[in-house]
């Protein structure tokens, strides 16, 4: 486990557990959301700019990258060698989101040097974060099945909540390889 694609929903805990896993790997942490929102006032980046970004930051032989953009999945997922799925219960997933924005709106924290979140964006903007996780939930856990099929040689660690995902992170530091099943994908939380 050299390249690694931390995956899953708004609040699942991308960020944090891709931190966790570069740390403990010793190696570099890559944050999409980094890369994709690096014009103010939420303005997407040109589509080339941003693969650009993602292609460069995945060159090495070893880094963990968290985020789900379909617009680089296939950059990020053909050089990775593992995807960590974060598939957690969505009402976790929803009132961490909704916790983390409100702590946003009322620090007025700066994200990723050039945005801010507001009460108009997150919850009165058809672009809302939480409005997007509600639409979008039940479809995307069924197309994640879908995208790793195309991906055969990744090892997969499907991890469905947050005592699993300690317990993946505490048996890492402790692990030379990642368990395989007969079918060329990890064991781990099936």
């Amino acid at each position: 486990m050299r390249r690694v694609s931390v995956v899953g929903g708004s609040g699942s805990g991308k960020t944090t557990t891709g931190r966790a896993i570069a740390d403990r790997m010793g190696v570099s942490f890559v944050e999409i959301d980094a890369l994709h929102w690096t014009h103010p006032g939420w303005e997407l980046p040109p589509l080339e700019e941003f693969r650009a970004s993602v292609d460069a930051a995945t060159r090495g032989d070893a880094w963990v990258v968290d985020g789900s953009y379909g617009k680089v999945r296939d950059i990020v997922w053909s050089r990775a060698d593992t995807v960590v799925w974060l598939d957690l219960p969505f009402p976790l997933m929803l009132w961490r989101t909704l916790r983390r924005t409100l702590s946003r709106i009322g620090s007025e924290h700066l994200l990723w040097g050039t945005q801010r979140e507001t009460w108009r964006a997150a919850f009165f903007s058809r672009d809302s974060l939480l409005l997007f996780m509600i639409r979008t939930h039940h479809r995307r856990v069924r197309l994640y099945r879908e995208w790793l099929a195309r991906y055969p040689h990744l090892r997969l660690v499907h991890l469905r909540g947050p005592r699993e995902v300690e317990r993946w992170l505490e048996a890492l530091d402790g692990r030379s390889s990642i368990p395989r099943s007969s079918a060329g994908r990890a064991s781990e939380g099936r």
